[in-house]
């Protein structure tokens, strides 16, 4: 598993929404470089997630309404990626042609099994702020 460009932006997003202000789409996107159209897909997402408010109207914007030190790099990524999973055999339900066709268990899946779980793990012990800011 990679982090994508959606996950890298919004932990960009979330880098300037850490300031505790309230800032529009436009802002943001401004702020960190990121292609406005993307940046508006990856708002609703957080916004979905319960991680930003969204505001319309004149005094309106994005802020931030959580705790960056409860928040963990898996649930960013889990809220904003589509497939956060190492390989595909990974999803819930996968039906392995492989697998199906010798009845028999796939050894390649088992170990990337476990790979993922390592990585999840570690995903799972690193808090936002200490992703994007450090030990401060």
């Amino acid at each position: 598993m990679l982090i994508t460009r959606e996950t890298d932006y919004a932990l960009r997003i979330l880098r300037t929404l850490s300031c505790g202000d309230a800032f529009t789409a436009s802002d943001l996107a401004e702020r960190e470089s990121l292609p406005q159209n993307f940046t508006y897909k990856i708002l609703k997402k957080l916004e979905n997630a319960g991680i930003i408010k969204i505001s319309r109207g004149s005094s309106g914007g994005c802020s931030l309404i959580v705790d960056l030190k409860t928040i963990t790099l898996f649930q960013l990524i889990n809220s904003v990626e589509t497939n956060a999973l190492l390989t595909t055999c990974m999803k819930h339900g996968y039906k392995c042609e492989w697998r199906e066709k010798r009845k028999a268990d796939c050894k390649v899946h088992n170990q990337l099994e476990k790979v993922q779980k390592k990585i999840d793990e570690q995903l799972k012990a690193c808090n936002l702020h200490w992703v994007l800011f450090g030990d401060e």
